[in-house]
């Protein structure tokens, strides 16, 4: 249950987790209504820019034979295999023309499942004087809560936008919800 709707002001950024077609339905790991927070992001996109704030995106991009994928030993099917429609953000998700994507799950030694990854992305907020992030997108439950842990292990404010994330699994959620509660992140519509 979220704890009440912050509202978006300077110094914030509005960073979008994973919202890629294999995400979706129909996906090659699909999370069930994981289309449904598109128009929720759109809403938290459509905030950003009235207040010109930034909004960034992250996305999975994999290379074939990714160590993640079960015949590597890994734990979930191929998805996001760099340059495919599966790996493309939603058709629906409004990102404006000078969202920053940040890119990650490229290694062919590891995972990276947190948009904070080896990615840079900790020193570009700091760079733009980014203290508070609006976090959504999926899964709730791995790269939102693995990026919603860094942010905080990072020390930037960190506010998990529910309605604009689901779960691999309701159990999976929970946990993951609690796990971010406890981290100090705020819970917001």
């Amino acid at each position: 249950m979220p704890e009440h709707e912050e509202t978006m002001k300077s110094g914030d950024a509005l960073l979008i987790v994973d919202v890629q077609n294999d995400f979706c339905p129909g996906g090659a790991l699909a999370i069930e209504k994981g289309d449904a927070v598109v128009p929720v992001l759109n809403r938290w996109i459509s905030r950003a820019s009235e207040k010109d704030l930034p909004v960034y995106a992250s996305r999975d991009w994999h290379p074939v034979g990714h160590v993640s994928f079960r015949e590597q030993g890994g734990s979930w099917p191929p998805h996001c295999i760099q340059d495919t429609s599966g790996a493309a953000f939603h058709k629906d998700l409004n990102l404006p023309a000078d969202t920053v994507v940040v890119t990650k799950g490229v290694r062919f030694d590891q995972d990276q499942n947190s948009a904070f990854d080896q990615t840079g992305l900790a020193e570009e907020f700091r760079r733009r004087q980014i203290r508070r992030i609006f976090v959504g997108g999926l899964a709730l439950d791995v790269c939102v809560q693995a990026t919603v842990l860094d942010a905080l292990e990072e020390g930037f404010e960190t506010v998990l936008l529910l309605s604009a994330t689901r779960p691999v699994t309701a159990e999976g959620g929970e946990k993951a919800i609690e796990s971010m509660k406890k981290g100090g992140a705020v819970i917001s519509g």
